[in-house]
């Protein structure tokens, strides 16, 4: 998992070490994420199903997709379709993927980049992998993520940021066993580039086998441990967990896990997504590619795509970029 790493933990700065005082979040849930397909037929896992919207609020969905080494000819993505009332966050660990929309937003994406679309009123937009990942093959894996909008914000105008692996906040544990990678929001006073409507946090946090991570978590925000890869454990009783499990947590200001100090061969260290927001707390109509608050909105979103008023498909675009997309 490339993502982005750095040669030396030990030259970034540190997390500090808890204060005694300090609540080790419990973990209230594991679950484990079936698998499907999504767009042309790309595999990928879905997080957080059979997980109650309450716990997830103020986010929505979560795909991890890959990991998958494809053959020549075999990479996927999806078609032009429309989004209302919500982000997404797509986050590249391994390989390259292009993003194009009707607002004018798009750009390509590949190791520890990140594409955040606010849909807002309504746009249409495309995922694809470029044209020399299709005709090579190649590793894929990432993660997309679906942030609801509150009821304030959901017809605000649609915009776009391409946000570089590199501008993201890098630190590490006070013994130096993992790394950490905030994307948005902050962590012990360290603030990822991401800009956000609903205050959340997200980091990537890769550790090495042994190491344990005390992280200090906003003690208003839900809590969010998802495993891209390898196996360890998660709070203070040391749930297990594996590739592609959930663990939500309860109240408290810190999250702990730990790597197990032996790993599989193709995962040699833990890898997880962690998520955490402050709860919206309002109705959810969700269908599709919509997420709104009410039936009446879901109906207005429909009629509006139907009609085009969500945008068109560019007439001069280029789905394929070479892996040299314009970055605005």
């Amino acid at each position: 998992m490339p993502a982005i790493t750095v040669d030396n933990v030990l030259v970034l700065p540190r997390l500090p070490r808890l204060d005694e005082a300090s609540t080790i979040r419990p973990v209230r849930t594991v679950t484990t994420a079936p698998s499907g397909f999504e767009g042309e037929g790309f595999p990928v896992r879905r997080a957080f199903a059979g997980v109650s919207t309450a716990d997830l609020d103020p986010f929505i969905h979560l795909d991890q997709m890959g990991e998958v080494d494809y053959a020549p000819g075999e990479p996927k993505g999806t078609p032009w379709h429309p989004h209302r009332g919500f982000e997404t966050v797509t986050y590249i660990i391994d390989g390259v993927f292009d993003h194009q929309d009707s607002n004018g937003g798009g750009g390509t994406i590949t190791d520890g980049d990140t594409q955040w679309m606010t849909a807002g009123s309504g746009l249409l937009h495309i995922e694809a992998p470029p044209e020399h990942l299709v005709v090579s093959g190649g590793l894929f894996h990432g993660t997309q993520l679906w942030v609801n909008l509150p009821r304030s914000a959901k017809m605000n105008p649609p915009r776009y940021q391409d946000i570089r692996g590199r501008e993201s906040a890098l630190l590490t544990t006070p013994d130096g066993g993992a790394l950490i990678r905030v994307i948005a929001g902050e962590v012990a006073g360290h603030r990822g580039p991401g800009s956000t409507f609903t205050p959340i946090t997200i980091t990537h946090v890769t550790a090495q086998p042994g190491a344990q991570v005390d992280l200090p978590w906003r003690p208003d925000f839900n809590a969010l441990v998802y495993v891209l890869g390898g196996r360890g454990t998660v709070g203070a009783d040391r749930r297990p967990v594996r590739t592609g499990q959930l663990a939500v947590h309860g109240p408290g200001d810190a999250l702990r896990f730990s790597a197990d100090t032996v790993q599989d061969s193709n995962t040699p260290a833990l890898d997880l997504y962690i998520m955490g927001g402050r709860p919206i707390r309002e109705p959810v109509a969700q269908y599709g590619p919509f997420v709104m608050n009410t039936r009446d909105d879901l109906l207005q979103a429909f009629e509006d795509f139907q009609a085009g008023r969500l945008g068109v498909v560019p007439t001069e675009r280029l789905p394929h970029t070479g892996g040299q997309g314009t970055r605005p």
